[in-house]
């Protein structure tokens, strides 16, 4: 135990010393100045929008203009991507001979990538070429993940701006994320898996003949490249089934230290982004300081479930002093696999090292509440930090409630229409949880995709269900996702929880742009107090966790009373 929170120590002071220079070159990125790769990457930058006809220094855009050019343009990423893998058998690097895709399961692996969810309803070795992983599902990796930075930059230099109507150019914004940013990051990241053992090649599948004298087939592929981007664009989509609980994904200790450095690194870095951006770093250390404390609370309640081992296998003859391993790789124990399923659902990644239904029910909750609050703790690049600022204008707003005066943030005053926008965009999340999750549990056809019986049934469905909207692509191993219904009825929910939140806070962006800026005065509340955060921190447990508790409380909580009374669920 004291190992375990050795580490989680190292993970947060490693965490918070490399985002902070990584929010300061982003903010000098996305401001238009002068960094070290610039000499290097600024003719190919100039060189794609002048290619694109949009000249060196694209002209800025209106919100409503900027939500469009980032809906078409996933819309066409969706529409190549589809065709990849509904073509996937007459295509080339396909050395297994895997067949197409279903019309229903390309939908959804589509819609998945694409929204930067990377749900995935099928195994990764044995449907995928490396054709539809390379062209396909890397390519998306990056855009959907540049499609968030750019977003939510975009709704930064709401805050930022004043009396304008422009919140920047969707394109240029698109391309700095991938050239200055994801690239870069992902061939150091990727190069450092290669050294570590993760293979990166074009071979076919290899027989081995295990000590049992079985002949077993071995997957490879290119999977260094793509595991690069799926972690640091918080992706999360396995190149293999069992995801990185797989030694091919994730080989040794250091890369599975580094991997959950990867998934948390760019979301940490937005809040110093703002701060740099909206000259205040009081502002961006609060807003960091309110997401840690989530997470720090969230690992807790993990880390604190699992090693307790499980009650249920108290009276046989095993061993749980390492805590409860069912699900788990040995060789990261209760520790590694309680971070990286709080860092994993904190982020919109969604990548496993263990298995979240083998989980205990404590455990299992509270990575399925980091998804239901919008995944703001920390959350995808770019997307978990306009969900965050969602969250700081209703805390605003509500603090100016109790006080009497028209609230303001960053001189900003908010008003009616932005607070109308935010609340449209938290009511996402109820919508596709409780709304379709409900949908799944009455038709029977689709409640049999849960084979528990019970309470962990229900909370298989609204795992997968939280998971589709919240864009963050884990599951319950147990639950068999890949049918007609379900593919279409999470691809729909995955549609939503991206896009009915990004046109409404760019909308913010562009009103609060058009603002002037008040100065301060004795009656504004000061936003990056310590009473702040708390108050940030207690309007997101509220929002979250009341819209979902009547129906957790069926679910894992349920499972929790059974267990302690000795019953199986």
């Amino acid at each position: 135990m004291a190992t375990d929170l050795l580490q989680f120590v190292l993970y947060v002071v490693a965490l918070t010393a490399l985002a902070w220079p990584l929010g300061l070159y982003m903010a000098r990125v996305f401001s238009g100045e002068r960094t070290w790769l610039t000499p290097v990457v600024e003719p190919v930058e100039r060189g794609l929008l002048r290619a694109c006809g949009l000249g060196a220094e694209p002209a800025g855009q209106h919100w409503s203009r900027y939500a469009l050019a980032a809906l078409a343009f996933n819309l066409a990423g969706w529409l190549v991507l589809y065709a990849v893998l509904r073509l996937q058998d007459v295509l080339p690097l396909n050395p297994q001979d895997l067949p197409r895709l279903t019309p229903d399961l390309a939908f959804n692996t589509a819609v998945s990538f694409v929204t930067n969810t990377n749900w995935q309803a099928y195994g990764g070795e044995t449907t995928m070429s490396y054709l539809s992983q390379m062209v396909g599902l890397t390519v998306q990796n990056f855009v959907s993940a540049a499609t968030g930075i750019a977003v939510a930059v975009a709704v930064i230099r709401g805050f930022v701006g004043r009396e304008t109507r422009a919140i920047g150019n969707f394109w240029a914004d698109l391309v700095r994320s991938i050239l200055y940013l994801l690239l870069p990051l992902s061939i150091v990241f990727g190069l450092f898996l290669v050294w570590q053992g993760v293979p990166q090649n074009l071979d076919a599948y290899v027989e081995a003949t295990t000590l049992e004298g079985v002949r077993q087939v071995i997957a490879q592929g290119p999977a260094a490249a793509q595991i690069a981007i799926k972690q640091l664009g918080t992706n999360g989509g396995g190149f293999f089934n069992a995801n990185s609980a797989v030694p091919y994904e994730n080989p040794t200790p250091l890369t599975n230290f580094v991997e959950m450095l990867a998934i948390l690194l760019i979301p940490a870095a937005f809040p110093f982004l703002f701060g740099r951006m909206v000259k205040d770093m009081r502002q961006g250390v609060a807003i960091f300081a309110a997401m840690l404390v989530l997470f720090l609370g969230a690992l807790a309640l993990t880390y604190g479930s699992e090693i307790g081992g499980n009650p249920l296998l108290a009276d046989l003859p095993v061993d749980q002093s390492a805590g409860s391993l069912e699900g788990k790789e040995v060789r990261f124990g209760t520790g590694n696999s309680a971070l990286w399923a709080t860092a994993t659902t904190a982020a919109s990644n969604g990548s496993v090292n263990a298995m979240h239904d083998s989980f205990k029910p404590l455990a299992m909750l509270a990575p399925m509440l980091q998804i239901q609050t919008g995944e703001v703790v920390f959350g995808g690049v770019g997307s978990g930090f306009y969900g965050m600022l969602a969250f700081v204008l209703l805390t605003v707003f509500l603090a100016g409630l109790m006080v009497g005066r028209t609230p303001e943030y960053l001189g900003k005053k908010i008003e009616a229409r932005e607070v109308k926008l935010a609340v449209i965009a938290f009511l996402v999340m109820p919508l596709g949880v409780l709304g379709f999750g409900a949908l799944a549990a009455a038709i029977p056809s689709a409640a049999a995709s849960a084979p528990a019986a019970g309470p962990h049934g229900l909370s298989e469905i609204l795992y997968a269900y939280s998971s589709a909207t919240g864009n963050n692509g884990s599951a319950f191993a147990g639950f068999s996702a890949n049918t007609v219904f379900h593919n279409t009825l999470l691809g729909i929910a995955m549609l939503l929880g991206r896009y009915v939140f990004i046109v409404p806070m760019l909308a913010v962006a562009g009103s609060l742009a058009a603002k002037k800026t008040v100065p301060a005065s004795a009656g504004t509340f000061p936003t990056h107090t310590m009473l702040f955060v708390t108050l940030l921190v207690a309007v997101i447990l509220i929002i979250g966790g009341l819209t979902f508790f009547p129906v957790l409380a069926l679910g894992p909580i349920a499972e929790h009373v059974a267990m302690l009374a000795g019953q199986s669920f």
